[in-house]
């Protein structure tokens, strides 16, 4: 293979990666149980209460600026945010 298809070949193997721009699942760990009322401030997110006291956000497609709109709602509303995972990744690691 020559030098020119090499890069090519190379660049189709990144693009194939998630980008800023492409939705992908996250689950969002936030200290504390919200109630019931917060599922429709959530929108279409998935709110679980896990019996450790913390409340698990799925979040099933969000690209980067949504993740940072969600985020940012976290933020402002004073929740503690425990963590931010991938949710391909946290199923790779089950």
């Amino acid at each position: 293979m020559n030098r020119s298809a090499q890069n090519r070949s190379k660049s189709n193997t990144s693009s194939q990666k998630t980008g800023p721009t492409q939705a992908r699942g996250y689950q969002i760990r936030i200290e504390g149980h919200l109630g019931a009322d917060w599922a429709d401030w959530f929108g279409e997110l998935s709110l679980t209460l896990d019996e450790n006291g913390e409340t698990l956000i799925t979040a099933p497609a969000l690209d980067q600026a949504a993740l940072h709109g969600l985020l940012k709602k976290v933020r402002n509303l004073g929740l503690t945010l425990v963590s931010v995972n991938p949710a391909n990744k946290l199923e790779r690691n089950e």
